[in-house]
């Protein structure tokens, strides 16, 4: 039996995400952040001439080498925080996470967003954000341009935050865009301007989750919140996950109740003064991860465990 589909109201874009800068920078509820790298000559076309890798500017040790992020992920053209080797490896393993259930009438594949799949990642989450906000038809493209900022934005945090997104195959065997989710592993990921009731900081948080209009009620959303609980069991150990639901959505509420997820406090009727929808907090506590499965302690140093944790 299909799981409730996610309605289009689970966006929670920062609400200051539309401040302009000198030079019209955009800026979505993230800092400036400064780029650390150094440049490898490559045999690539003129505008993809350098390859990045990642070093610690506290490095003075000239033997050591640095270790490649993955391309596939990382646009070269994409300003990047520092990241330690820890992160790297992080890196890599957001570049190989793929998962793959069988929803109503097909399947659907769900892997990180590439920076090749940023536009059609953009437009998706635009149509949502329209839909849920009764914004006209017309202002979708400019909705699209604004919200693609906000995507380069976020993506200077990996892989303190990633992106999923979800290909519908059908009998056709075309595979279409069917939706989106974001999730925030720690502190680092996290936005400056959370929705509230504010989630713990530190905590993974799943959020700006959208399902294609037309492929709802294939229990895509459901398997998108699926492999986002999967995917943060194997990038960090806290096990207690947060998300935001609005009260007047009540099938994505039925789904997350569903799932496990529990109230843990609502908005005041201070918010109608905001002129926001009054939402829920909810969280869920993952289950131990499978034995010798990787994951990272507390410190973010990376371990194979084989233990229960």
């Amino acid at each position: 039996m299909a799981s409730p589909a996610i309605s289009r109201s689970s966006l929670d874009f920062p609400s200051q995400s539309l401040i302009c800068k000198p030079h019209h920078r955009l800026l979505f509820g993230t800092k400036p952040l400064s780029l650390c790298f150094t440049r490898t000559p490559s045999s690539r076309p003129l505008h993809k001439i350098y390859r990045y890798t990642l070093t610690s500017p506290l490095s003075s040790s000239p033997s050591s080498t640095p270790s490649p992020a993955p391309e596939s992920l990382v646009d070269p053209s994409t300003q990047l925080q520092f990241v330690n080797p820890q992160d790297v490896d992080r890196l890599h393993l957001l570049e190989q996470f793929s998962r793959r259930f069988k929803v109503t009438g097909g399947s659907l594949r769900v892997a990180v967003m590439r920076a090749e799949e940023i536009d059609v990642t953009a437009q998706l989450l635009a149509e949502s954000f329209a839909e849920s906000r009764l914004v006209p038809v017309k202002y979708v493209r400019f909705l699209a341009f604004l919200v693609k900022q906000y995507i380069l934005e976020r993506r200077t945090l990996l892989p303190h935050t990633a992106t999923l997104i979800g290909f519908y195959q059908g009998e056709d065997e075309n595979e279409v865009l069917a939706g989106t989710v974001e999730i925030c592993f720690d502190g680092k990921g996290a936005n400056t301007s959370t929705p509230t009731p504010v989630p713990p900081r530190e905590s993974p948080y799943i959020f700006n989750m959208a399902v294609k209009q037309e492929l709802r009620r294939k229990s895509i959303g459901w398997n998108l919140l699926k492999a986002s609980e999967e995917l943060i069991s194997q990038m960090t150990t806290k096990r207690v996950v947060f998300l935001h639901c609005r009260m007047i959505d009540t099938v994505p509420f039925q789904m997350y109740t569903k799932a496990g997820y529990k109230i843990v406090k609502t908005d005041s009727m201070l918010a109608w003064l905001t002129f926001q929808r009054r939402k829920h907090l909810m969280c869920k506590s993952l289950p131990a991860p499978k034995p010798s499965s990787d994951i990272l302690n507390n410190d973010d140093h990376p371990i194979l465990s084989h233990d229960a944790r």
